[in-house]
């Protein structure tokens, strides 16, 4: 069943000295908790404890969270009591399980964090059972997940264990990086906590986490994740999955107080992603001696080998081999719409961008352009390229009608601010197209002709032509700070694919690229009407496209230079590209290629004059045909480019996830599953490719 952290509370930020937002709870929202069990039937006179969670009379000494001293800053340099943190939470009620007790547990307000000791796992999954069976979760769900690296020869073979959930970070990555602010770090506890009812199911979090924490349910179209059993907290207990562990490997308690009967704490084992990401609030043990190199038994292209410094670090493992594929099919992707939105979006800066710069930088022939009436259309078009590049990313939401709470978290996310710049974008052009039709003589000629309406007398009363341009400057400022957070919201350490400068040339190289091809349509057909010279404006828009063309070939020579020597995940992304995706990975290069050299033939003839009155075409009609077919021919190559581009850059990415098993957690195994038809069965827990 479920029920409810609800805090009556809509959550704002406390004083954090450290910067990443700690949180105190002031009237108005709430905060949903999955929960297996009911209520508890027993009062606060059961061992003198409040009833968040029922304390069977049986329960074992182990489950219980140790009475020690805590430190007064862990190895980050970030207070453990967080109470001083926070405006006076002391004694506050978190609600849980709509009880409004206090809990009784003295270290309600230090950091806590897991304890995990890898020598002691021995793989049996009793922690997942215990997490999955609280929580609700189903099959192809895990809060908590166990997966494990093995290396060397027979006969000195081992494997390590690793048991995961959410490390409950001191800098928490998902919290910044949700748009919905769904997420909530507590003084309590140093919880972090998500609300599945606030969340509309973008997936964002589930991508800046670097240890696939928050879980994106396909069929619910939410995210939730480990909320820190803080309803077994008040009450003294262990989380479930700690209480259940049969081999010792799990505890638990107040950050940096080692457990008995461990001799380490340290901050990563192999196969745990650099702690400096989040500074996750999580300890290990591993004295075993362990081999040089430590490889997954899931499908990643990854191994992990010893460096001098006795730290394990990522390494590409060739498990594809070097041969090279199409794999054109595996292009479409449930990541198809922000495919598009990302387009569209670039492609509307780019179009709208193009012209009105050229045209307030002075240049004549744009100038021109801009007051005729081919302004609107231009504008016009370049607000539906927006509004559908919106609306491709909505369906990409879990909840797409909930798009509206995108906006909440402008302070931090950078996804957030994507939108409303994109938005004001948007707002921007319908304003400049509104003063634009007022002086549209296709739009007067209509009104007057089919309605009888004159518009001379309101449109001579208002400064239409300061209106438009300024109009104008805040679409194009609000644009390029759209531009701007979209590049932001790929900047993102768990992705090192993604994490690269490359991602800044191919979002400001498509929007000149296709901004220019747009526009140009309707510029050089403009003036081949009008009877103007078009060799100005193809010289301008073949050079700005050219550019735009240039940058993303540069930045693709530095991403594959840079990724080729790198051993991490961003390199593993790399080498899929280069064998799985070898021919498309190619096919798209050599288009890109094509290119650059059908641009530089393109500026080339009109230097010779043939797109000159004088030239080989004298006619306009004629101009207009050469123009035309040399433009959609460029058009034509810069598409199928720009798209199989973007497909392979959400395709390919590779996270710092952690490892999974020969099946759980194993994109291999999933994807074998739905082949065979295995997934059709819910049991499977594979979770159907939906979003």
């Amino acid at each position: 069943m479920t029920s409810q952290i609800t805090e009556g509370s809509k959550l704002h930020r406390g004083s954090d000295k450290a910067g990443v937002g700690l949180f105190t709870p002031k009237t108005g929202s709430s905060i949903k908790v999955t929960k297996a069990n009911a209520l508890p039937k027993r009062g606060e006179e059961q061992l003198g404890r409040s009833n968040h969670w029922e304390v069977r009379t049986e329960e074992q000494a182990y489950a219980y969270l140790p009475k020690t001293d805590s430190e007064i800053e862990n190895r980050y340099g970030k207070r453990i009591d967080l109470v001083e943190l926070t405006d006076n939470p002391v004694g506050r009620s978190m609600f849980i399980n709509d009880n409004p007790a206090v809990g009784t547990n003295p270290d309600r307000n230090k950091q806590h964090g897991f304890f995990f000791t890898a020598d002691n796992c021995i793989g049996c999954h009793a922690c997942e059972s215990a997490c999955a069976e609280k929580n609700d979760t189903p099959a192809h769900l895990a809060f908590r997940s166990v997966g494990y690296v093995e290396g060397g020869s027979y006969p000195d073979y081992k494997r390590m264990n690793i048991s995961m959930a959410c490390n409950h970070c001191d800098d928490p990555v998902c919290l910044k990086g949700c748009p919905t602010r769904a997420y909530t770090k507590h003084a309590e506890y140093g919880a972090v906590l998500q609300d599945p009812e606030t969340c509309f199911g973008c997936g964002y979090c589930t991508w800046v986490c670097p240890y696939n924490a928050p879980q994106l349910d396909p069929v619910k179209g939410s995210v939730s994740k480990c909320n820190m059993c803080v309803d077994r907290l008040e009450v003294g207990l262990k989380p479930a999955c700690v209480s259940a562990c049969v081999g010792n490997a799990l505890d638990f308690g107040v950050i940096e107080d080692t457990p008995e009967s461990r001799e380490q704490c340290k901050t990563s084992i192999p196969g745990f992603p650099s702690p400096e990401i989040t500074r996750p609030n999580i300890r290990f043990q591993q004295t075993k001696s362990m081999p040089e190199e430590m490889t997954r038994t899931d499908s990643m292209p990854v191994k992990y080998r010893k460096g001098k410094d006795g730290q394990y670090k990522p390494v590409i493992d060739q498990k594809m081999g070097k041969q090279q594929h199409w794999n054109l099919a595996k292009l479409n992707s449930r990541e198809n719409p922000l495919v598009l939105f990302t387009l569209f979006a670039q492609a509307a800066l780019g179009t709208f961008m193009v012209p009105f710069l050229a045209a307030l930088a002075g240049v004549e022939i744009f100038e021109l352009f801009m007051a005729s009436d081919m302004m609107l259309v231009l504008v016009v078009t370049s607000l539906f390229m927006t509004s559908f590049g919106l609306f491709m990313s909505v369906t990409h939401l879990g909840k797409p009608f909930r798009f509206y709470r995108g906006f909440n978290n402008l302070r931090y996310s950078p996804m957030s601010r994507e939108g409303l710049g994109l938005a004001l974008f948007s707002a921007g052009l319908g304003l400049m197209a509104v003063c634009l039709l007022a002086t549209n003589t296709w739009f007067s000629e209509l009104l007057v002709s089919g309605f009888d309406i004159e518009l001379s007398g309101l449109t001579s009363a208002l400064p239409l032509v300061n209106l438009t341009l300024g109009a104008g400057v805040f679409a194009a400022i609000a644009g390029a700070a759209g531009l701007y957070y979209m590049n932001q919201c790929y900047q993102i350490k768990a992705r090192p694919f993604w994490n690269h400068w490359q991602t800044v040339t191919s979002f400001v190289g498509n929007s000149m690229s296709l901004g220019a091809m747009v526009s140009g349509v309707m510029i050089l057909s403009t003036l081949a009407v009008l009877s103007l010279p078009l060799l100005p404006a193809l010289q301008l828009l073949g050079g700005v496209w050219l550019v735009g063309v240039a940058l993303e070939a540069i930045g693709l020579i530095g991403h594959n230079r840079d990724l080729n020597a790198s051993e991490n995940e961003g390199g593993a992304a790399h080498y899929i590209q280069c064998t799985t995706f070898g021919k498309t990975y190619k096919l798209r290069n050599l288009m890109l290629t094509l290119n650059i050299f059908a641009g530089l033939t393109l500026l080339a003839l009109g230097e010779l004059g043939i797109f000159n009155t004088q030239g080989l075409a004298s006619e306009p009609v004629g101009v207009s045909v050469w123009a035309f077919v040399a433009w959609s021919v460029i058009a034509q190559i810069n598409c199928i480019s720009a798209v199989i581009g973007r497909a392979l850059f959400y395709n390919l990415v590779i996270p710092t996830t952690m490892p999974g098993a020969f099946f759980w957690k194993n994109k291999g195994f999933e994807q074998h599953a739905r082949d065979i038809g295995l997934a059709d069965n819910p049991a499977c827990g594979v979770a159907p490719l939906a979003h």
